[in-house]
């Protein structure tokens, strides 16, 4: 059910990381300061001089800026996952691990040494700015629908619009903007590096959702006049979604990775209740109705895992991997959360309890159903190109 480490240098580090994980971040679960909306900054700072300590600050980016390949981050960024609280320490969470990846791929020089240097570091957090408010016709699986605009003003650009489901904005240090820009009745877009917190971006609220695993909550946002240097512009203007491809893939991915974690883990604990518990004269995993569950589990495990591991194949070879990120996420969405969902039936009362990390993790996983993009999206999304592809080969089988 775990990922196989593909290199050395990704077995000593995912080992060192599970270790970690299993040993200084799991007592933390219970702590009161990750109960609320958020794990609380002071929590998140006490975790991360932990990681430091162990050598495991963002393990996944060498001190020379190289990355490892995707497959080597599936397997180490999946034993991060082990605890909820294990991304948050080891600088592996998002939205950071994405917008990492994306300043790494496309910021100037400059621009990493001021925005990224101090989100690899651990120092800093960030928030990437694109979901809006439904109830003004938005931006949300849809990404043509945005509204919020950034007009050229001399050397600056001026952005106004609001944003929702912002996620880690509440005390991030680096904000990715996206805004429409251009003229014509083609959309355009543009993403902007902001430093935060800034005047002119408001949080409005945090709003209340079931999943509370990310420092700094998903925050419902006001840009009010915000203007930002043409220098922070990321890449080229009016190319922002394409640069959104360029994060999409891995991020999405990367999401998968780390829950295919907490759901190992959740497993394991309905897997231990099951054999200590008895009921009606024999233990619970005796019963087919709960071994069966189990079983039913360790069956989507195994396929997450190998989904997982193909699409970061196919990241590898320089791939956008659209088409296979979009199948990897409908489908590990929906097996992990059948995963948690069993663990909260086998354990009765005690999955559905604070005191166990099951109750979080089918919470946490039924949010990933929805998040960067909901299942239905993506398979509206892959129907369309099996569609476009049956058509184009009956096509040329009439032709020939």
């Amino acid at each position: 059910m775990f990922i196989p480490y593909p290199s050395e240098r990704s077995r000593d580090i995912g080992e060192r990381i599970e270790a970690f994980v299993r040993q200084k971040v799991v007592p933390y679960e219970r702590d009161p300061r990750c109960l609320g909306h958020e794990p609380e900054p002071d929590l998140v700072r006490e975790l991360r001089e932990k990681a430091r300590a162990e050598g495991l600050m963002t393990p996944h980016i060498f001190p020379d800026g190289q990355h490892m390949t995707q497959l080597e981050t599936a397997a180490v960024l999946q034993r991060s996952g082990l605890s909820p609280l294990g991304p948050v320490a080891l600088n592996t969470m998002a939205p950071d691990e994405g917008n990492m990846y994306l300043l790494g791929k496309v910021a100037t020089d400059a621009q990493k040494r001021h925005f990224l240097d101090k989100l690899v570091s651990g120092q800093a957090r960030s928030a990437f700015f694109m979901t809006e408010p439904w109830d003004k016709g938005g931006a949300g699986s849809d990404p043509s629908m945005l509204q919020t605009t950034a007009v050229q003003d001399g050397d600056d650009w001026v952005i106004n619009g609001r944003k929702v489901f912002i996620t880690g904005a509440q005390g991030a240090e680096v904000g990715i903007v996206m805004a429409r820009t251009g003229t014509g009745d083609r959309v355009q877009a543009t993403m902007f590096l902001v430093d935060l917190p800034h005047p002119d971006i408001h949080i409005d609220k945090v709003v209340h959702t079931i999943d509370n695993s990310m420092p700094g909550g998903h925050a419902l946002v006001t840009l009010r006049n915000l203007r930002v240097p043409a220098a922070h512009v990321l890449g080229e203007a009016h190319e922002g979604f394409r640069y959104a491809q360029v994060r999409l893939s891995p991020a999405r991915l990367s999401h998968c990775m780390r829950w295919l974690g907490a759901a190992v883990r959740a497993h394991e604990i309905a897997c231990d209740y099951a054999v200590q518990r008895q009921a009606f004269g024999k233990l619970l995993i005796d019963h087919e109705g709960v071994g069966f569950k189990l079983v039913d589990n360790q069956i989507d495990l195994h396929q997450a895992a190998l989904l997982i591991a193909w699409c970061a194949s196919e990241l590898d070879t320089g791939s956008l991997a659209t088409t296979e990120s979009s199948l990897t996420k409908a489908s590990v969405a929906e097996s992990l959360f059948r995963v948690a969902d069993r663990c909260v039936q086998v354990m009765g009362g005690a999955g559905l309890s604070q005191g166990s990390v099951v109750e979080q993790v089918f919470r946490e996983t039924r949010a990933f159903r929805v998040y960067d993009g909901p299942t239905e999206v993506h398979k509206w999304s892959l129907a369309k190109k099996i569609k476009r592809a049956t058509l184009e080969r009956r096509a040329q089988q009439n032709a020939g």
